[in-house]
């Protein structure tokens, strides 16, 4: 396990001014979080998170470049479009493209964890001119993951909330269960590897953007929306960009075997880091070791 210090932000990072803001894209408003000057950087969160999940990594990668971490698409201060097609990856890559040009840029890094990293996957196959390099943490890969469901029962096992979440309301009505304590408890705290990962606070802001009006459908339509719209998410398209994919190692939610066949999904220059004794939520675990990395990757 990476020393204590390894799991914060180092002590020397100068302070960081984060500014909140909207921005208009792809007809949707989005909130996100800016800091930094320089290259922009996008990073794109997983389920049920927010750009919160980033608060490590901006103060950290704002030394080199500009920053956004942004609230996808029904998620925190963002729009929440009603219909499970507003949900079709289709709509979410655009979504990326529009905000790098509502930011004033024609290129960007983009990094991308869990649903985040399905969409800035599907982001470099759809746009590679517009993507520089590419980060991916323990993010199902939709080809490889297919895969798997048919012919891994273990995998299958692990997966069954997304089969779960084709239900209507049941899932909403589960995650909102007593003000969403169970549910965050359950997929931060407990599943995290390393004690302390998630304070109270953390675990409060999650809750919180579970708890807004309509956020729980809206999460739960890129699972509805992924088996419904199926086809337009299994693109066996090689990735083109440099592309490191960071890999917790004690992922409950995608098991290790995924991992076996990545190589094959890139043809551009490709590397992956696995990170021993981490769960699902890696870069809160060992921020300051994937801080680094992805410093690293993007100023290659």
């Amino acid at each position: 396990m990476p020393a204590d210090n390894d799991r914060y932000p180092p002590q020397d990072t100068p302070a960081v001014v984060w500014q909140h803001r909207s921005v208009l894209a792809n007809g949707i408003r989005f909130h996100l979080v800016e800091a930094g000057s320089g290259p922009l950087v996008v990073l794109l969160h997983g389920f049920p998170q927010s750009w919160y999940s980033w608060r490590h990594q901006i103060p950290a990668l704002a030394q080199h470049f500009r920053v956004v971490a942004v609230d996808m698409r029904g998620y925190g201060g963002t729009d929440r479009p009603a219909a499970v097609a507003d949900y079709r990856i289709t709509a979410l890559t655009a979504d990326v493209a529009a905000l790098i040009h509502a930011l004033g840029e024609q290129t960007a890094h983009v990094v991308g964890h869990d649903w985040g990293g399905i969409v800035a996957w599907a982001f470099a196959v759809r746009y590679p001119e517009m993507v520089d390099r590419l980060g991916l943490l323990n993010y199902p890969d939709p080809v490889l993951f297919a895969k798997a469901l048919r012919s891994n029962p273990r995998q299958l096992m692990r997966s069954w909330y997304m089969f779960f979440f084709q239900l209507p309301w049941l899932p909403e009505l589960t995650m909102r269960r007593r003000e969403g304590i169970p549910l965050v408890s359950a997929m931060f705290r407990d599943m995290a590897v390393c004690p302390g990962t998630f304070t109270e606070a953390d675990l409060t802001e999650y809750r919180r953007n579970i708890l807004a009006p309509g956020a729980a459908s809206a999460m739960i339509n890129y699972y509805r929306a992924a088996f419904r719209y199926f086809r337009t998410l299994h693109r066996t398209d090689p990735v083109t960009v440099p592309t490191m994919v960071v890999w917790a190692e004690n992922d409950i939610a995608l098991g290790n075997e995924l991992t076996r066949d990545l190589p094959v999904r890139f043809s551009g220059p490709f590397r992956i880091e696995y990170v021993p004794d981490s769960s699902h939520w890696v870069h809160e675990e060992h921020p300051a070791l994937v801080s680094r990395l992805l410093s690293e990757h993007l100023r290659a």
